[in-house]
């Protein structure tokens, strides 16, 4: 008998990823044939892992799943399922609302989609991964228990919940054998792992013992919360040479009058000194960090200090957005969002003009210095590769001329040649 092939079309990020892929992984164990974010879906059956965190997303993922119901009217699918943080959230509505789709599953139950297809075996199954073969994601928790303002995470997905640690140091064990060297440590707020455990942070503990498994090159940490932050980390980070000097940390912004109403638990003052004390202890670092600008109440002085803050801070890594309105969070239940839309874009195009500039300069230092990368890919005339500064898909990468005869998912040393505002260029010749 033909086995049925899946489509699955993942929406949102990269934790969302790592649940597409544990599903994929539980179809193969049960003889489907799976394809992932494929151009042109042509499967009998196509599930949408759906995101729900921000207006925008949240229409994707509507647009997308009614494209998907339209070609079933069309008779060009048999099957359509939903899952993912939209459907977590609203389910009662979606199901009212769009009638096509077969079942709807929310962010923790979709494996419960293998049962109703009467396909669930006792045959073990590993995640199907879609990244490069180098390299994954890694997600060692669910859940966020910080509440800030604005953010409808706790919303979907609950409280947090850790994965237990030996479970985790498996699932490592298992990839490097079958050649993942760079594991991109993901949470939606990292830094708690382990707190609702024994009421303990333990993630400086993880990751020194993922650092100690053979094979394990790159360790790269994202989604930390700067309040009570673990400071063992950063120990962790300097003194094993497999945990890249990179952290991902989202500060949203930096007046008090602002940290108090986004419910931020932090000050100022103390994330000033938690910049300056992640430079002293961990030399070279790379800060990631993503503000926000337009929130309710923002006067022009609390933009000033945002914007003295970044140009004081020189992240290597910045990203931000204008305020948005999510329904159903305390910002959206107690604030007016008062800030005009033509005000929101102003702040944001000046602070990120001030970033860009700053990137600049940061990327230009570079020139000249020997660094470690690993090749992701060959586009035409270049070999495309990351340092271990660099996250994939969402910070700068190194172009090395394809003259030089290189091999995707190895490391090399280069030297850096050249420097534009979001690309490096390099040699492996290192007299150069």
């Amino acid at each position: 008998m033909r086995s049925m092939t899946v489509d699955i079309i993942t929406m949102g990020c990269s934790k969302n990823l790592v649940d597409s892929e544990t599903l994929m992984g539980l179809f193969e164990a049960n003889g489907f044939r799976v394809t992932h974010d494929a151009d042109d879906p042509q499967g009998e059956i196509a599930v949408v892992n759906t995101c729900g965190f921000i207006e925008d997303a949240k229409q994707e993922s509507i647009n997308t799943i009614l494209e998907l119901a339209q070609r079933k009217d069309e008779g060009h699918l048999q099957q359509l399922y939903v899952m993912g943080c939209l459907s977590e959230r609203y389910l009662a509505d979606l199901e009212a609302e769009i009638p096509e789709v077969d079942g709807w599953y929310g962010k923790f139950n979709y494996r419960q989609l293998l049962d109703d297809l009467k396909a669930q075996s006792t045959l073990p199954s590993h995640r199907h991964i879609t990244t490069p073969s180098h390299y994954t994601y890694l997600k060692i928790s669910e859940g966020c228990d910080r509440h800030c303002a604005y953010c409808a995470i706790p919303l979907i997905t609950g409280h947090h919940r850790s994965r237990p640690q030996e479970d985790i140091l498996d699932e490592v064990k298992w990839l490097v054998s079958q050649g993942v060297k760079e594991f991109n440590v993901i949470a939606q707020e990292l830094t708690y792992y382990g707190i609702d455990i024994d009421g303990k942070q333990h993630i400086a503990e993880l990751v020194e013992r993922m650092a100690e498994i053979e094979g394990v090159e790159w360790i790269r940490l994202h989604y930390a919360y700067p309040a009570h932050f673990p400071w063992d980390l950063l120990s962790v980070m300097r003194e094993h040479r497999n945990v890249c000097r990179y952290l991902d940390i989202a500060l949203q912004h930096i007046s008090d009058h602002m940290l108090e109403r986004m419910v931020r638990h932090i000050s100022k003052e103390q994330t000033y000194e938690l910049i300056r004390r992640m430079r002293e202890e961990v030399p070279g670092i790379h800060i990631r960090t993503t503000l926000m600008v337009g929130f309710p109440g923002e006067t022009d002085d609390d933009f000033h200090e945002l914007i003295e803050f970044v140009k004081w801070a020189r992240f290597e890594r910045m990203g931000a957005f204008a305020y948005s309105e999510e329904e159903g969070t305390y910002s959206a239940e107690h604030y007016k969002d008062d800030v005009p839309t033509d005000v929101k874009q102003q702040r944001l195009d000046r602070l990120m003009r001030v970033q860009q500039q700053i990137s600049a300069e940061i990327e230009a230092a570079k020139i000249g210095q020997r660094m470690r990368v690993v090749i992701d890919r060959q586009e035409g005339d270049w070999y495309v590769g990351r340092t271990e500064f660099c996250s994939p898909e969402v910070d700068p990468e190194v172009l090395i001329p394809a003259t030089e005869h290189l091999s995707v998912g190895q490391f090399y040393d280069v030297c850096i040649t050249d420097a534009e505002e979001f690309d490096l260029y390099a040699t492996t010749k290192l007299n150069v």
